[in-house]
């Protein structure tokens, strides 16, 4: 056995992500397999000194949508950065599979309105080399990448490709829709599709601002999908809702009756928004009440508020939408801070009104009641008193004008930090029940998706450094099961998120002192010059996907074992 490990991890403190408690312990790898855990007497090929540092199975994370970047980018940053080691893609119905070459635009119109990828940016980036959802996978298998990754079969795809022009207009599936769609999810399942994901939201449009074609879609449509994946043997769904036709219950107990008919499992987004403070709450009892009844479906929850990045540099301002700001939209930063400065394009400007003109799908959600300066070092917990709202009564000012003026600082580089939900009550209180219920999964970090506004993917740094190291609220090995096993074994990923013989060989070597954010940052490295927000993260030591190290102390090794992740797997 000796001269087959190829690395040894020494000396760590091994969190083995069931929830177990820590240990001391060497744990050797050979190829993509842990092989030996303990005293290991053998020396490998090459060596890590863990001594003082946590050794955890990489993360899982089982929301994202690099639909896109997955094709065109081997590093699939910022989740790579943050300790994940395998990630499922193609949630809230979005994706580029199946697509025929006529329905393209269709495709990138709604990921560009609902996930804020820029159209030029996959114009460029994506070269539809696949027109059914198996060719798609074969695409990406071609794509070395540096974390694993597989794919959900996404609804608004199916629906174009199988109703054209009837699924934009939100039209009634016939039988023969649904029977098509059926086949089309079975065959996807038995390709390598993870399952099915669908949006009930009308938060989700395109840029026009269409509503997605998903949206109304009946129950029969929605039973006849799930059965594909029932047909494949395979396959979980995955929904996003509004929760409101006509209420909570009446939503929950269509997906429940979709669940039971197909045998499948479920998961949903489960958010507090601040107009509804309490429904969450329900949901949160009618998922604890399938379960215990045997029907498995499961919540997927923010650590955090999720936070909308309001700036000059972002995608994104509370003025986006007013002639003024459009007329400099395309400026350079420091010429747009120049012209801002002006008090008559001051005075002009706040006098319009900036949400008749706004193509933000978001913008009727946030308010400046809960706005913030989000600050350097980064404040996810802002206090009531430092809203913006609360600014303005103190000085005797306008909101609109604090907001302005606040855009300008740091030559206008600094940021407007806006829960968007859980952050009602203006503390954690949310997120941290959420978290304490054993049936819902972390996650809905939407990595690879809102590259202009959002900057979410960084939630396993959060539940180190802010629910573990500064509250104290979870234990570390509960932290490290919410991060690995639990989401692994929601996906059916039952190979991985465990450290254990046989298990595949991702890991993290994390201080547990220094995990910490970096200062979110624009860059322009998307296709076509494309923007995105970045967010580094301090504190792990090495990050190993498949036996290898990828990352070491946050810089990319170069190597890139990771690879496209066909179906479930058994443990």
């Amino acid at each position: 056995m000796a001269e087959d490990i190829s690395l040894v991890v020494r000396n760590g403190t091994v969190v083995d992500g069931t929830g177990a408690a820590p240990y001391e312990a060497d744990v050797a790898l050979a190829g993509d397999r842990i092989v030996e855990i303990g005293k290991v007497s053998a020396r490998g090929r090459e060596e890590i000194d863990a001594r003082g540092k946590l050794v955890t199975p990489g993360f899982v994370d089982i929301h994202t949508h690099y639909d896109g970047q997955a094709v065109w980018d081997s590093h699939l940053a910022p989740s790579a950065w943050h300790g994940v080691t395998t990630a499922v893609m193609g949630n809230c119905g979005v994706g580029f599979a199946p697509c025929k070459p006529g329905d393209r635009e269709k495709l990138v119109e709604l990921m560009e309105g609902v996930e804020d990828i820029p159209a030029p940016v996959m114009h460029e980036g994506l070269n539809w080399q696949w027109e059914s959802f198996g060719e798609y996978l074969t695409a990406l298998e071609s794509n070395p990448r540096d974390i694993d990754i597989g794919a959900l079969l996404p609804h608004a795809a199916v629906r174009v490709f199988v109703m054209g022009e009837r699924a934009i207009r939100h039209e009634a599936a016939t039988a023969e829709d649904i029977a098509q769609m059926r086949a089309i999810t079975a065959d996807a399942v038995r390709q390598g599709a993870f399952g099915f994901s669908t949006s009930r939201t009308i938060s989700h449009k395109s840029l026009k601002g269409d509503y997605t074609p998903t949206l109304r879609a009946h129950e029969d449509e929605l039973t006849g999908i799930a059965l594909g994946m029932a047909d494949a043997g395979a396959g979980f769904l995955e929904i996003v809702s509004d929760w409101n036709a006509p209420d909570a219950a009446t939503e929950f107990g269509l997906l429940r009756r979709v669940i039971e008919a197909s045998g499948r499992t479920a998961v949903f987004s489960l958010t507090q928004r601040h107009d509804r403070t309490t429904t969450w709450k329900e949901l949160l009892g009618l998922a604890d009440n399938a379960i215990r009844d045997g029907v498995s479906i499961r919540p997927v929850v923010a650590p955090r508020p999720i936070g909308i990045l309001l700036g000059l540099e972002g995608s994104q301002n509370p003025f986006s939408g007013t002639p003024s700001y459009k007329s400099i939209a395309g400026k350079p930063l420091a010429e747009r801070v120049a012209i801002m400065r002006d008090p008559e394009f001051r005075r002009q400007l706040l006098s319009e009104d900036p949400v008749a003109g706004s193509t933000f799908p978001l913008i009727h959600r946030i308010g400046y009641a809960h706005m913030f300066r989000f600050g350097n070092p980064p404040c996810y917990e802002p206090k009531r008193e430092d809203s913006i709202v609360a600014i303005a009564e103190r000085e005797g000012r306008t909101a609109p004008e604090v907001a302005y003026d606040m855009l300008l600082e740091d030559e206008g580089r600094g940021f407007i930090y806006s829960p968007l939900v859980n952050y009602a009550s203006y503390d954690m209180t949310t997120p941290e029940t959420m978290l304490a219920d054993r049936n819902t999964i972390m996650g809905l970090g939407d990595g690879g998706a809102h590259v202009g506004f959002i900057l979410d993917a960084g939630f396993p740094t959060w539940m180190f450094s802010y629910w573990g190291r500064e509250r104290g609220r979870f234990e570390v090995s509960e932290i490290v099961r919410r991060l690995t096993s639990d989401p692994a074994g929601a996906a059916g990923l039952n190979d991985r998120g465990v450290i254990a013989l046989g298990k595949k060989a991702d890991l993290n070597v994390i201080d547990y002192d220094r995990v910490s954010f970096g200062q979110p940052y624009v860059t322009f490295d998307l296709p076509a010059g494309g923007r995105r927000l970045l967010q580094k993260a301090h504190g792990y030591d090495a990050t190993i996907a498949s036996g290898v190290v990828t990352y070491r102390n946050g810089e990319a090794t170069g190597a890139l074992p990771g690879r496209l992740v066909r179906g479930q797997r058994a443990g």
